[in-house]
């Protein structure tokens, strides 16, 4: 949760909503979205630029609504995502592609969304382009090209280089133009994402060598009308910092003149964040059930575990990749911090927000909670709510927003026995 909503400042609101709704639950910050999306407005505010919203991170609609508010398109990963940033109000078809679709399989209703609907499709794998001629798909085309480089925001999501599943190999990319060229696909855009890792830095080198890469390959596309590349604006979990929007805005409108250049016509340069627009606007909050310790023996040494009623079903990211989110407990900020863990109510080991990179427990310096003590999971509107699953038959949370002015609003409700069994059948199959 942001510094306008500190929870620290906020406890009373916090009881309220979770006597209202029960714990766990999602609480979204309006105000810190909007000046997430402030930032990078700011970054593509010279002409020829565009940022989208990459939704995976948080596809709910009234973040999409508020996306599409401030002048923002879309980046989908899947036909459904297509769908829903249809139903939040943006437009299909590729004049201008406000909805790109970004895959390296089809799966589900793709053919709709693509040619029904008319959304761009940006493929990462070259079979791709057989797979729409036989749909008799005759329409523009994307590409998303592995450069050879790229870093996540930790090592399990590298998004370019060998060990990367993205994209189109660059040195194997001539087959795949040659193909698309003999369907009849023109192609209109290049793609790729580099990724900053955690570091801003790193984020810049990556968007300089990378705008360098296209600039050599702009020359082979004569109906290039956009690169994009990609999001990857760094979050640090741990130490939130202000991102250095100035040097950034530079390299995108230096690159985008040079890509213009090169081509020898106006070329539309895009980012596409997902992470840093909802990061830092939501929090999980969770409740306090219990505290209870093991002994240190042969085995290992012993910890002290706080445990609570949010898990892994909730909030994936420590458990699957040992991610870390700042944790505090609102109504013991003048306590003293001691060694804690942090678990959940899963019938999994695995079942700790306080896990390293490497999957080991790291107990974290926190104030002694009492049982009902309500505690907050900070920065976690990034893949969130939107990787959180049915696991152990437990239905998702809601999801509250709070505008600027106090507003609250439910988002989605909890979900019930009846919403995770109403897709259960007995229907015989005769095939």
């Amino acid at each position: 949760m942001s510094e306008s909503l500190n929870p620290n400042q906020n406890a009373p609101l916090l009881q309220k909503l979770a006597a209202r709704l029960g714990t766990p639950f999602w609480l979204y910050d309006d105000a810190e979205m909007r000046r997430r999306i402030a930032d990078v407005k700011a970054l593509t505010s010279a002409p020829g630029l565009q940022a989208r919203y990459a939704m995976k991170a948080s596809p709910s609609k009234r973040i999409l609504k508020e996306m599409k508010k401030n002048g923002l398109w879309i980046d989908a990963v899947s036909a459904n995502e297509c769908f829903r940033a249809e139903q939040a109000g943006f437009a299909t078809g590729s004049h201008p592609p406000e909805i790109l679709y970004t895959a390296d399989v089809f799966r589900g209703d793709w053919q709709k969304a693509i040619l029904k609907d008319g959304v761009l499709p940006n493929i990462g794998s070259p079979g791709m382009v057989g797979d729409l001629a036989k749909e008799g798909y005759k329409g523009p085309l994307a590409l998303r090209i592995n450069v050879g480089f790229g870093h996540g925001h930790v090592n399990a999501c590298d998004t370019g280089g060998p060990s990367s599943k993205h994209g189109i190999w660059w040195e194997d990319v001539s087959g795949t133009i040659a193909a698309a060229k003999s369907a009849g696909m023109p192609i209109v855009m290049l793609h790729a994402h580099v990724g900053s890792g955690p570091k801003q830095q790193e984020l810049r080198d990556n968007l300089k060598r990378l705008i360098g890469v296209f600039a050599g390959l702009s020359g082979s596309f004569p109906d290039l009308q956009a690169i994009s590349v990609g999001g990857g604006l760094p979050w640090n979990y741990r130490q939130p910092e202000t991102l250095d929007v100035p040097a950034l805005a530079a390299i995108l409108a230096d690159g985008q003149k040079e890509l213009s250049k090169t081509a020898g016509r106006e070329i539309r340069l895009e980012i596409e964040p997902g992470r840093y627009y909802v990061a830092s606007s939501c929090t999980l909050v969770t409740q306090v059930t219990d505290l209870k310790k093991t002994r240190s023996n042969e085995k290992g040494t012993g910890v002290e575990f706080i445990m609570v009623d949010a898990g892994f079903t909730d909030l994936v990211r420590p458990a699957m990749y040992g991610s870390y989110h700042r944790i505090t407990i609102p109504a013991r900020v003048d306590r003293p911090t001691e060694p804690f863990c942090v678990a959940g109510p899963l019938c999994e080991s695995g079942d700790v927000f306080t896990r390293g990179a490497d999957e080991m427990l790291e107990p974290r310096a926190l104030p002694r909670a009492e049982r009902g003590d309500l505690m907050c999971l900070h920065d976690a509107g990034a893949y969130g709510y939107a990787m959180s699953s049915h696991y152990n038959s437990l239905g998702r949370a809601p999801q509250v927003w709070v505008e600027e002015d106090g507003s609250i609003f439910l988002m989605s409700r909890r979900e019930t026995l009846a919403d995770l069994t109403a897709v259960e059948t007995d229907e015989a199959l005769h095939v």
